[in-house]
């Protein structure tokens, strides 16, 4: 599979979805720029792993705070307010699985599809589609950039 596609400014690459995986879980390869946030949301549907392949990004929970850094895994359960922001001082890539597999759907859905030598496209991502189909797999969008649980 392994198309990537742009929300926001981050680059997500589906490595493997739900069609692959019987739905059990979608494996998103995501890098964020230095300063890119994912705002403060929560996935009633399924569970977030998330394991840091380079760089670092701050994820944001309710009463903690917590840093990864290359080789790091944070496990984030359903309904759990969270936010992630690069702030470190280059781009950070980490792994992404959730399951059961649906993340990827959203991606294929909102997300503008990556030009064929990696970088970004032109355009912005439709921000009513993100939230409706967003809405509709059991994300919540709690707050904008910034926002914290």
């Amino acid at each position: 599979m392994n198309k990537s596609y742009w929300i926001f400014g981050g680059k997500l690459e589906i490595l493997a979805d739900e069609r692959e995986t019987g739905s059990t879980y979608d494996l998103i390869s995501g890098t964020l720029e230095p300063g890119i946030e994912v705002p403060l949301h929560q996935h009633h549907n399924y569970t977030e792993s998330i394991y840091m392949v380079e760089g670092e990004l701050t994820i944001y929970l309710k009463g903690e705070t917590k840093v990864l850094h290359a080789g790091h895994h944070l496990f984030i359960p359903r309904s759990t307010p969270h936010a992630i922001k690069n702030n470190g001082p280059k781009s950070a890539k980490a792994i992404t699985v959730a399951s059961p597999g649906s993340f990827a759907r959203l991606i294929k859905t909102v997300g503008i599809p990556g030009n064929d030598d990696g970088t970004a496209p032109e355009g912005e991502t439709d921000l009513d589609a993100f939230i409706r189909i967003s809405a509709e797999m059991g994300d919540e969008m709690l707050g904008p950039p910034g926002a914290r649980p």
